[in-house]
């Protein structure tokens, strides 16, 4: 049986607030983790300028936040002139980093930073110079001795290896569309995967084509100690735009994802929907365990 997620009775979460210059269109495309006493998100924020800029929230339930009032990470650099989009945090250590797509005339390319207290950061910069690239995630430990990125060159998953974390090299890709699928157009990694015991499991986002793209999510199972092979693979999206606020806005029909939390007995899926809002999505972790195994 294919798992399906459950929206949860208060979205949206998290909408755009007028009096703030910087956030005052979207806000979306939150990542999101657990430290075991606090929920901790970056999201991506469009004000009046359409430069992207992140905004930060802390919360003790993962519904109900308290948001800074100003951007904590905002474009620093000529290849981020338009914008930092698109987070994902993993924590390595004592110290968490974000990946994320730095955006400039004609460049898309991705970039890392990162913090111990999503206040202040340390940057690395673009970390992965190829053109466009985008939707990386870092695993959160290293295998067979090597960190491991996830990314995407349209319009397949890749991955690619490190042993510094800054220079990454042996870019392969592990999965693409699948023709007359609901993801037959591109997809992306969402959050970084979490271990399991059967396999690394990886939450995604699948494009459909059509006069206007329709974004959804999936899971995909990966090998535990070889990444790059796909054990399984959603037949069917996990979410899709339902709602109204996930249907219109500044990019319609979008479900999009940059996290994966484990959460008691849940999956907790934070997402942007329709690039305006951020809402929240569950699954109980049973239910992803015995799709896992084939039941």
């Amino acid at each position: 049986m294919e798992p399906s997620l459950k929206r949860h009775p208060a979205n949206p979460l998290l909408s755009p607030i007028p009096w703030h210059h910087w956030e005052s269109r979207f806000v979306f495309n939150p990542a999101v983790v657990y430290d075991g006493k606090l929920f901790h998100m970056l999201y991506r924020a469009q004000g009046e300028d359409m430069v992207s800029r992140f905004g930060y929230a802390v919360s003790t339930d993962g519904v109900h936040w308290n948001r800074m009032e100003k951007p904590v990470f905002a474009p620093a650099r000529q290849e981020e002139l338009y914008g930092v989009e698109d987070p994902r945090i993993t924590k390595l250590g004592d110290e968490y980093y974000v990946v994320y797509t730095a955006y400039s005339p004609g460049k898309i390319q991705v970039a890392m930073a990162k913090t111990k207290n999503f206040i202040t950061y340390q940057r690395f910069g673009v970390v992965l110079p190829q053109n466009p690239n985008k939707d990386a995630a870092l695993f959160p430990e290293k295998i067979d001795g090597k960190y491991v990125m996830l990314h995407r060159i349209e319009p397949d998953i890749w991955l690619a290896f490190s042993d510094d974390l800054i220079h990454w090299s042996d870019f392969v890709p592990i999965a693409g569309p699948r023709r007359d699928y609901w993801d037959n157009l591109k997809i992306g990694a969402g959050g970084p995967p979490i271990k399991t015991e059967y396999g690394w499991l990886l939450l995604y986002h699948g494009v459909e084509k059509a006069s206007r793209p329709i974004y959804r999510l999936g899971f995909m199972l990966l090998d535990p100690k070889d990444p790059r092979k796909i054990l399984k693979r959603s037949e069917e999206p996990i979410l899709e735009p339902e709602k109204d606020w996930e249907i219109f806005g500044g990019v319609p029909n979008v479900v999009f994802s940059d996290s994966l939390v484990e959460y008691g007995k849940y999956y907790y899926i934070h997402y942007g929907a329709a690039d305006n809002c951020i809402a929240l999505a569950y699954i109980e972790k049973e239910e992803v365990e015995k799709w896992m195994k084939g039941k």
